[in-house]
């Protein structure tokens, strides 16, 4: 719960209790009044009272991962009160530098992280996967199929089971890519273990044992995840719990500057994920930040340039052939560039032919995800083991597919004047069941890497390699269990379903066309995964740069550029972006950049929750402590009432969590006198920064006896005596506006007349939320 006036009411404890407590500041005819003003301010609005309750009932909890947990939202603002001034005043040039210096420096470990784990994951994953389909080939060359079978099998279940373990058991938040936690993370929402260190061990090697296992997933989505884990880590100083404190990053302790260090860890993950430094910082501006500016621009460039040079030292050294069975395949992972990329008016239609393929297969895609994922939520609650035997059930199907589908394929001679070995025991050509000097080139897709797939889909000067058959039957396959894959608990990417399944529909079409267009077949692939991305993803500017990073050819942009558009503009026709689907349906309250259209025929004060809670500039210890027992807010304002001033007026807002670190110094009076002076001697700004998740002091902690119950504490020095306000005239459309772009957690609503209570009640995220909004006005239609 965020705000005095926007809490869930089964938190807020009875409303008569309080205010015979004298914790509302609003009795309860004057709340029946204004609720009463409310209702008539609408008139002009319609004939009808849409008013009809005025507690905000929308969730407090939400689906991280494959876990249910409650949420709470970030404090981004900068919160100035005494203690803040004095301290930024009392802050030397040493201090200052030190600060500053410390922002770059983590910044580059956070490159060095990423890129070594970026490293280790495909070290790993090529080592396991290429074991497990090495001893396949071998028993499929020796013509021991059943054996050849089982040993597939029961390689990909034990990966699986293994991978499915580590998030039912250990980290039930590192489940699925993480993106889209990051993506509300950096939104101001937070919940419990999303960014823990147990969620970053689990997502790197849950990944690595996923992928390994043979699943439809990628280990890209995971990546940014784990960046962010790693950002997380450092920026919170390590981890009280297992000892990996580090002292001097205490100045981070905020949520302003562990936004920005999570935001250089998303870009970092990309970056590592595809090799693609600016793709990275491109990435974290145009799909997971919320906020941004130059000099964020800069930190996070620098990040992904770290990774990049990690990435190239550590992959010079694989070229020794000391990395075990890990490629040879520098910084650009699938490279076209040796094909000729020249094309005419036909070509151009085929490539708009693509890109309106891909809008109508990636918002179908979408579409399919969104309902396996409601479904699989049911499963998943069930218990960890439900959620192993789901995953175990999904890696049967896989196997029995990858496996099987091949079969049905027909031998093909192999070509001649190839610069890699046909018809083996291993590389792309699968030889399989056929003879020697022929090779099956369905499992030449199945059994192999993911990433090996979609360097044989993307390989150039190649037309025939695949026959139209195989092609659409691994199209339909990989559509498929991409779709019946993500959501089950282990850590699973979207990016590399989507591009295999993109690159093999822009392939057959290269053969459709084959007639009028001069295009490789190669190229047509590369523009069917863009075509796919765009229309799943919906992203245009870092999917274009990401591309061209993977695939080195520079001449393709103009291409790439047009069939991203138009596969972004066909799919928005239809629903929303596959991430902003699954933050949806996991009950994210994600605040969007625009304002719903029908707030602008709604005020401020038309959706202020209540019972709104306040305390006096200095109040009885009973009574703030009641109020953190009985309601579950997070910000209460402060009113200076008589004989301290002539008459009420608002002082400011006051966090749940300072309150706590108050009340445990035990800082009280026995009267009700001004002792702000003495408070800005003993505490620091420090101590009432902000903790990692679960180090805060809670209520819990509180000892305190019924003598100090009665004595007082003087509010003023930790009050941010410069909230944000707005008057409750302002539109909704405005303030939502404005709420999302300062990143603010709660918003004081003032009254317009003079004479009234000096706070109307708090907005916070929730109150924006359609659900809350809506319930309110159940006549009012959503996109008017």
């Amino acid at each position: 719960m965020d705000g005095a006036g926007a809490g869930n009411s089964n938190q807020n404890g009875d409303m008569n209790d309080l205010e015979n407590e004298g914790f509302s500041f609003l009795d309860g005819k004057e709340i029946e009044r204004y609720r009463s003003g409310i209702s008539e301010k609408n008139m002009s609005i319609s004939t009808e009272p849409f008013l009809t309750q005025r507690r905000n009932t929308t969730s407090q909890i939400a689906i991280v991962g494959a876990n249910l947990c409650s949420i709470e939202s970030l404090d981004y603002e900068i919160f100035e009160n005494e203690l803040f001034k004095q301290d930024w005043r009392s802050r030397k040039k040493g201090q200052i530098f030190q600060y500053m210096a410390l922002k770059w420096a983590l910044a580059l470990l956070i490159g060095l992280g990423t890129g070594l784990v970026g490293f280790f994951n495909n070290i790993a994953v090529e080592n396991i996967a290429g074991f497990k389909l090495l001893l396949t080939s071998d028993f499929m060359y020796q013509k021991k199929y059943f054996k050849a079978f089982t040993a597939y099998a029961a390689c990909n279940i034990g990966l699986a089971t293994a991978a499915a373990a580590l998030c039912a058991f250990i980290a039930p938040a590192a489940a699925g890519s993480g993106i889209p936690e990051v993506k509300a993370y950096l939104n101001g929402i937070d919940a419990h273990s999303i960014l823990a260190p147990s969620t970053l061990f689990v997502k790197i090697f849950g990944s690595i044992l996923a992928v390994s296992a043979g699943f439809v997933v990628g280990k890209e989505g995971p990546m940014v995840h784990t960046g962010a884990c790693i950002a997380s880590l450092l920026g919170q100083g390590g981890s009280r719990k297992y000892h990996l404190t580090w002292s001097s990053l205490r100045y981070f302790r905020n949520d302003k500057d562990r936004r920005d260090l999570i935001t250089c860890g998303a870009a970092a993950g990309v970056a590592a994920a595809f090799r693609a430094p600016v793709g990275g910082v491109l990435f974290a501006l145009e799909e997971a930040a919320s906020w941004w500016r130059s000099a964020l621009l800069w930190r996070t460039f620098f990040t992904t340039a770290v990774v990049a040079i990690v990435l190239r030292a550590f992959i010079e050294y694989c070229w020794t052939g000391k990395c075990g069975l890990f490629g040879q395949g520098g910084l650009i992972m699938y490279d076209v560039s040796a094909a000729r990329a020249t094309y005419t008016a036909p070509d151009l239609l085929a490539v708009l032919f693509l890109g309106v393929m891909g809008g109508v297969f990636g918002s179908l895609y979408n579409y399919l995800v969104d309902k396996v994922l409601r479904t699989y939520s049911i499963i998943n609650e069930k218990g960890a083991n439900f959620k192993i035997l789901l995953v175990v059930g999904i890696c049967i199907l896989t196997t029995c597919c990858s496996f099987g589908l091949p079969w049905i394929s027909k031998c093909i001679a192999c070509p001649t004047g190839l610069d890699v070995a046909c018809s083996t025991e291993s590389g792309n050509f699968k030889r399989f069941q056929c003879q020697s000097g022929y090779y099956n080139d369905l499992a030449s897709l199945f059994l192999n890497t993911n990433d090996d797939a979609i360097r044989n889909l993307f390989s150039t000067s190649t037309k025939n390699e695949f026959r139209i058959s195989t092609l659409f039957i691994f199209f339909a396959a990989i559509y498929c269990l991409g779709i019946v894959t993500y959501g089950i608990a282990v850590p699973s990417g979207l990016f590399i379903p989507v591009i295999l399944a993109g690159s093999c529909y822009g392939r057959l079409v290269g053969r459709l066309f084959g007639s009028i267009s001069k295009l490789d077949t190669g190229l047509f692939a590369l523009l069917g995964a863009a075509s796919f991305l765009g229309g799943t993803m919906r992203m245009t500017v870092s999917l274009c740069v990401i591309l061209l990073e993977l695939t080195n050819n520079l001449l393709l942009l103009p291409l790439v550029m047009l069939v991203l558009l138009v596969s972004k503009t066909v799919a928005d026709s239809f629903n929303k972006g596959v991430y902003d689907q699954i933050v949806k349906m996991k009950g994210l309250p994600y605040m969007e950049s625009h304002a719903e259209p029908y707030m602008k025929n709604l005020a401020a004060g038309d959706v202020v929750s209540g019972p709104l809670v306040a305390f006096s500039g200095i109040e009885k210890v009973g009574n703030i402590l009641h109020a953190l027992r009985t309601t579950g807010h997070n910000g209460f304002p402060v009113i200076d009432e008589p004989p301290f001033t002539e008459a009420p007026e608002l002082c400011g807002l006051v966090l749940r969590s300072h309150l706590l670190v108050l009340l445990k110094g035990k800082s009280f009076s026995s009267d009700k006198v001004d002792c702000g002076r003495e408070m800005l001697g003993k505490y620091a700004a420090l101590d009432f920064g902000k903790s990692g998740a679960g180090k805060g002091v809670k209520v819990e902690d509180l000892d305190i006896d019924e003598e100090e119950m009665e004595m007082y504490v003087d509010l003023h020095p930790i009050v941010n005596t410069s909230p944000y306000t707005v008057v409750e005239t302002m539109s909704l459309a405005k303030a939502a506006i404005l709420f999302r772009q300062l990143g603010l957690r709660h918003m004081c609503v003032v009254p317009k007349s003079p004479g009234r209570p000096p706070i109307v009640g708090i907005l916070t995220r929730h109150d924006f939320m359609p659900e809350h909004v809506l319930g309110l006005y159940p006549h009012m239609k959503p996109h008017k």
